[in-house]
């Protein structure tokens, strides 16, 4: 590993995420041995193959019906884009107290001054988070997971490439006019640099982040671009991880640079601009050709979030005439297997209330003080516009629209029996005060028409050449889709490769609340904002309903149905996989240690899982070329709500 790999992994400076324990591994090595000595213990829905995921839990809970009060005790955690200020904060408050920390980028900026200009109420959250974590590190043993697998005789075998999530690569200015100098090769996002050019120049900041209207591209006289190796995703700032607890297990396994890489891009960027501007995908091409070569074994891939949707195009690029020209062998070819954490297959629903009206639960739930705090740096309307001038995070608007999503006659897929209010109405208008009365109750298709009929011809213009959201029904449909390059996001309009070897896995998180759908209303100022409509944050009823956003089950960004109806579902119709690929699902239940502010060993949450004891276990054991000993888990609904989705098979 580099140097600076080694220095930003070391104990002092990495919260605590993961702990290995004699007591847990014990455990793990018991359930495996009463699973094989009395089947009947084994969920109806694992798969009888070998190796079995440790859980405590088989239980299938809807977090819709667990209340809200737990809900409210962490409503400031960090998810999502508004989740970053958080974890900017949190460390400050680290690096106050730890003087092997420098940030010269700070200049005049002191962390006193910055904390004088944040709500109070934020900060006071933020310090006790900090004060919980720094309780953790002692104790904290980073590199157990792989210690312990590598005990039980594995090693590396296959080269690991990672892909990773939306907003996790850092960003950095490589531009030279007047205006950018200043930034040259300091992150723009990810960094105390973006902290201080968002406090003190933050006009300029928003000209280097975002992007040309008309081309999609760097706007003229600015260069930003994808910091590259580890260093650009293992933390998003120092003292909060998102890929480090990976690299530092396979470490532990025996992996270094010169087999495990990291494929950092651009996530402001569409995807053919990923190609277009930075030659992403030709790269992420020889980048697999190299491994195969330099090892003679095929690749293991890693992606997570937006990284397995960029993923899929690749797939689909790589193959093409119109892109790679590797032919439909190459993926059979050079990919061992593809590992989908937490993958956001089918979209998020609260990306397209980000880009919208700039709000997501993040900010509804806040109260008015901390929301007065962080419109002090980014109104709603100035987080609208950011979102839509970064095309790449349009990607993950909701995919196969009320097919998927549900009807107004038919409700939706995942809706409770007895539910008061179905999910299948993403955006909810009340009248005369009443909620169960409403104006205009738009679903996933009309919410979509309605944000490209309320935004800027550029911005529709934008997405309609770049992605697609339909659904195939048929198999020509689907030849005929790998023709067109809008196509290749969409699992629902394309096919998997043609990679009978192939094996897909998918590891995501269940059981914590997660945005569903939406109460709206006017702006109290219309004349203030060009926005037509905000969160009714004064709508709160019972545990239905909170502040004007109303909760169904995920993983705390990402819907249950965009991580898990392909993997369990879609990926089994023969027209979206027509090789047979073989698909194994691994869902996590959420189960956070109650004072670990990342949640412990044992969290399901979107990014944090990240970091669970687990999906590590499981990476690695994949990598060491053992996959096909892990057995299927499935501990949600989800086969349930699948087999609800107006898609069929032709």
């Amino acid at each position: 590993m580099s140097a600076n790999m080694r220095r930003r992994g070391r104990k002092d400076a990495s919260p605590a995420g993961v702990t290995a324990s004699a007591d847990s591994n014990s455990d793990t090595a018991d359930a495996a041995a009463a699973a094989e000595t009395d089947p009947e213990s084994k969920s109806s829905h694992t798969r009888k193959t070998g190796w079995s995921p440790n859980a405590s839990d088989n239980t299938r809970t809807h977090p819709a019906s667990h209340g809200s009060a737990k809900g409210k005790k962490r409503r400031h955690t960090l998810v999502f884009f508004l989740g970053s200020l958080f974890g900017l904060v949190a460390a400050g408050l680290f690096a106050k107290s730890n003087d092997l920390i420098d940030f010269p980028e700070i200049g005049d900026l002191t962390m006193d001054s910055f904390f004088d200009v944040l709500p109070a109420g934020l900060v006071t959250d933020v310090r006790d988070l900090v004060n919980g974590e720094r309780d953790l590190l002692d104790s904290y043993d980073a590199f157990s997971v792989g210690l312990k697998v590598k005990a039980e005789g594995l090693n590396v075998n296959h080269s690991v490439i990672m892909i990773p999530g939306v907003i996790s690569t850092g960003l950095e200015s490589w531009g030279t006019a007047n205006a950018s100098r200043q930034y040259f090769r300091k992150r723009l996002w990810g960094s105390w640099s973006m902290m201080r050019a968002l406090v003190l120049d933050k006009e300029n900041w928003k000209r280097h982040i975002m992007l040309d209207e008309e081309t999609g591209l760097d706007p003229p006289g600015y260069r930003v671009r994808a910091a590259q190796g580890f260093d650009a995703t293992d933390f998003f700032i120092t003292g909060y991880w998102i890929w480090n607890k990976i690299f530092e297990n396979l470490a532990s396994l025996g992996y270094d640079p010169t087999n495990s890489f990291t494929a950092a891009y651009d996530w402001r960027l569409s995807y053919a601009n990923l190609e277009t501007r930075d030659q992403y995908f030709t790269r992420l091409k020889m980048y697999i050709e190299m491994a195969v070569i330099t090892s003679d074994r095929k690749v293991v891939l890693v992606s997570h979030s937006m990284g397995s949707q960029v993923l899929f195009y690749f797939f689909h690029w790589v193959a093409s005439p119109l892109g790679g020209r590797g032919g439909d062998g190459w993926v059979e070819k050079h990919v061992d297997s593809w590992i989908n954490v937490s993958g956001c297959m089918l979209g998020a629903v609260k990306d397209l209330t980000a880009i919208l009206s700039g709000e997501m639960r993040d900010t509804a739930q806040l109260n008015s003080f901390a929301v007065y705090g962080l419109e002090k740096f980014l109104s709603r309307e100035e987080r609208a516009d950011i979102f839509r001038a970064m095309p790449g995070i349009s990607s993950m608007l909701p995919i196969g629209g009320d097919a998927v999503w549900g009807t107004i006659k038919d409700g939706a897929p995942d809706d409770l029996p007895g539910q008061e209010q179905s999910f299948a109405t993403l955006l909810n208008f009340r009248k005369d005060g009443n909620y169960t009365i409403a104006a205009q109750n738009l679903t996933v298709d009309g919410a979509l028409e309605y944000l490209l009929g309320t935004s800027g011809e550029w911005y529709r213009k934008q997405i309609q050449s770049s992605y697609s959201r339909g659904v195939a029904k048929t198999m020509a449909e689907v030849r005929e889709n790998e023709q067109d390059p809008r196509k290749w996001i969409n699992p629902l309009e394309t096919r998997l490769p043609l990679a009978p070897s192939l094996k897909i896995f998918c590891f995501y998180g269940v059981g914590k609340p997660t945005e569903r759908s939406y109460y709206y209303r006017p702006p109290e100022y219309p004349a203030s904002t060009k926005l037509n409509i905000t969160i009714d944050t004064t709508l709160t009823h019972g545990d239905a309903i909170d502040h004007g956003v109303v909760m169904g089950e995920g993983d705390g960004t990402v819907n249950l149905l965009s991580t898990g109806y392909m993997c369990n579902q879609g990926w089994k119709f023969r027209r979206f996989n027509p090789a047979g690929v073989r698909v194994t699902v691994v869902e996590m239940p959420h189960e956070p240690e109650r004072f670990n502010p990342r949640g412990g060993p044992n969290t399901a949450d979107h990014v944090d899982i990240l970091g669970r004891q687990m999906l590590n276990e499981l990476i690695l054991r994949v990598a060491a070329g053992h996959g096909e000993a892990i057995e299927e888990r499935v501990v949600s609904n989800i086969r349930q709500y699948a087999a609800k989705v107006k898609v069929y098979e032709e």
